[in-house]
């Protein structure tokens, strides 16, 4: 592996998966740049001993990796490759030499972002996240990355503080289509979570000792367990939203579109995730679905809330 000086370190973004991830990095030892557009969700890092940047020009100025989360595809495209982005360079002129996408956007705009990078001299990688902050800050989320084989040796160091799982797929937007099938995966797991225990319910037995059954059993993972937890106590808390989730099935299922691979069953969760939006669930987490099958099922809890 060709050995590089160790870098300058920047982030761009601080949600909650944003701050996760990078608390992660701070908490192994490495100096980190921050930047957010409301700088009020820097505070847990600044705490932490990162700098925190008044703008992104700024934030550019001391980068040589400069890692990003945001939300949606605009997000990615503007702080990128807008005027104002990480491409338009610092009042220096200085432009990092990598930029890792961690975001879950279409494989359209990050293969935008990356094709402008490329024109500037700077390496891009796509490196989606599975995990939820609370999973990201228990190290066991798992990061996959496609791009430039050197970009990823690069920074491959830094991923594997963050995650203790990560995997190259490749050049290219590979790894966004790694991402959305997890979670279309995700969405259909946890659908069929949903219905087995309404039904479980339905016959008399309660919530909870469903789920310890189903978890101590070959069924069990990490999804029924942290969904199952959610179901039981029926604390839909947002990790990840239901609007967020509908977000990546569209994605997703307009990438399988795309290679004319069809998906019944993904596209029937698609609606099941619509009708949870609908009955006002999309900025709960989207375990919620339970409450669309605990209706269907004529659960009293259901229509009264108990």
């Amino acid at each position: 592996m060709e050995h590089y000086p160790h870098p300058r370190l920047s982030w761009l973004g601080t949600g909650r998966m944003g701050v996760a991830m990078s608390e992660r990095l701070l908490d192994a030892g490495e100096k980190l740049t921050v930047w957010n557009r409301t700088r009020a969700k820097t505070a847990p890092l600044a705490d932490k001993g990162a700098e925190v940047a008044d703008t992104i020009g700024e934030l550019t100025e001391h980068a040589d990796i400069v890692f990003v989360v945001v939300t949606a595809s605009a997000d990615l495209l503007e702080v990128v490759t807008g005027p104002a982005g990480l491409l338009h360079g610092g009042a220096n002129g200085h432009r990092p030499a990598v930029i890792v996408d961690f975001s879950t956007v279409s494989a359209e705009a990050s293969a935008q972002a990356s094709t402008a990078a490329a024109e500037a001299g700077v390496a891009f990688l796509a490196a989606p996240v599975s995990g939820n902050p609370d999973m990201v800050a228990e190290g066991r989320a798992a990061i996959v990355a496609s791009g430039t084989a050197e970009a990823f040796e690069r920074v491959r160091p830094y991923l594997d503080k963050i995650a203790p799982t990560v995997t190259y797929t490749g050049p290219g937007q590979t790894s966004l289509l790694v991402k959305l099938c997890h979670n279309l995966m995700l969405g259909m797991v946890t659908q069929s979570l949903v219905e087995v225990t309404a039904l479980a319910e339905k016959g008399g037995v309660s919530r909870a000792d469903f789920i310890d059954f189903i978890n101590g059993s070959v069924l069990g993972s990490t999804v029924t367990r942290h969904k199952g937890r959610a179901l039981a106590e029926r604390d839909y808390t947002p990790t990840v939203t239901t609007t967020m989730l509908r977000k990546d099935f569209d994605l997703g299922l307009a990438a399988a579109r795309a290679l004319e691979v069809p998906m019944p069953l993904g596209a029937m969760v698609q609606q099941l995730i619509q009708t949870a939006i609908a009955h006002g669930h999309g900025e709960s987490d989207y375990a919620s679905l339970f409450e669309l099958a605990a209706r269907a099922a004529g659960l009293d809890h259901a229509e009264h809330g108990a």
